[in-house]
């Protein structure tokens, strides 16, 4: 049943007459009578009784009106939401980020622009696997994705194309921390080279830094003899484990900068047990809503890049 058929039907029983509400309907009277059949048969009842003068509905025909209207009503509304829906989406930018990186970079580079009124965006941010936030990317399913990048994250390889931009907005350190003793030196530490294995506490294999802390392990895999204690998906849970002592673990230095600076963390291996990380905002190339061209240019003109970023260029960081 096709809802043009509905609208021939409100039209016929309004005019009683088929010529009339086929002009009105703008086709030819014989299309208008096959359509009308078309609805009486999919139907399974007649609606119009054709032997009276003026036409007649049947008494099918009259409960049918009154449904007709209704549904068309609805459709109608229906369309206008969406439609509405449609349009308030195009002003919003999907930001997809880790825990993390949301409540470490979100506040410093993007929301201050917002307050300021210099930007007009709605960010929402969503936390997933590591695979699934380059997939949403590449099909469309969020604008803007705020990643760590290391040599080690295989998984963003598909961004290294040309349909794709990032910006770095910072760099960070990814470094081995562990609660203190009474002698305020590190409850574990790395390198260790005795048969006794240091408890770590990891990420889980979703996780996104979970392949960086694998890289890290089998690069000194003579100096850092580890039991994996803890696997967590999210570095605030790894954190609060590393601060309760149940042993070492990998964190982004800024994730960790009031611990350290409160000596309630310590570092817990020299620089050859360290990282560099950067943190980058990617969106897709074709990607045309309204709000995201103005941001985009914002943090590149912040960075002092050229107009358009492209993947794999090198990018000045944004200072915190």
């Amino acid at each position: 049943m096709e809802f043009n058929w509905l609208r021939d039907f409100i039209s016929l029983a309004a005019s009683l007459s088929f010529s009339r509400a086929a002009e009105e309907r703008h086709v030819s009277q014989p299309a208008f009578s096959r359509r009308i059949r078309a609805l009486e048969n999919a139907v399974g009842a007649q609606l119009i009784n054709r032997d009276t003068l003026p036409l007649s509905l049947t008494p099918a025909g009259e409960i049918f009106l009154g449904q007709a209207q209704s549904m068309l009503r609805k459709m109608e509304e229906t369309i206008e939401r969406c439609q509405i829906a449609d349009a308030e989406d195009a002003r919003v930018l999907r930001l997809a980020a880790s825990q993390s990186l949301y409540t470490t970079y979100h506040g410093s580079h993007i929301q201050p622009q917002v307050d300021r009124g210099l930007l007009s965006v709605e960010l929402g941010s969503v936390s997933w696997p590591a695979e699934k936030f380059v997939g949403s990317l590449v099909q469309g399913g969020c604008d803007l994705m705020l990643c760590y990048w290391h040599p080690a994250l295989s998984f963003l390889t598909p961004l290294d194309q040309k349909g794709f931009d990032h910006i770095c907005l910072a760099r960070d350190r990814f470094i081995p921390v562990a609660r203190p003793g009474p002698d305020r030196t590190p409850l574990f530490r790395l390198p260790n080279t005795d048969k006794s294995r240091v408890p770590l506490i990891s990420y889980g294999t979703a996780s996104v830094l979970r392949p960086i802390v694998d890289d890290l392990l089998m690069a000194h895999s003579g100096t850092a003899n580890t039991l994996l204690v803890s696997q967590n998906a999210l570095s605030s849970s790894v954190k609060a484990l590393i601060l309760e002592g149940f042993g070492l673990g990998w964190l982004p230095s800024r994730f960790c900068d009031a611990e350290l600076e409160s000596g309630a963390l310590v570092r817990a291996g020299g620089p050859a047990f360290e990282t560099d990380l950067e943190i980058r905002l990617y969106r897709r190339r074709d990607n045309t809503k309204p709000a995201l061209q103005p941001l985009w240019e914002h943090f590149l003109a912040e960075t002092g890049d050229e107009p358009v970023a492209r993947a794999g260029a090198s990018v000045t960081p944004l200072r915190r």
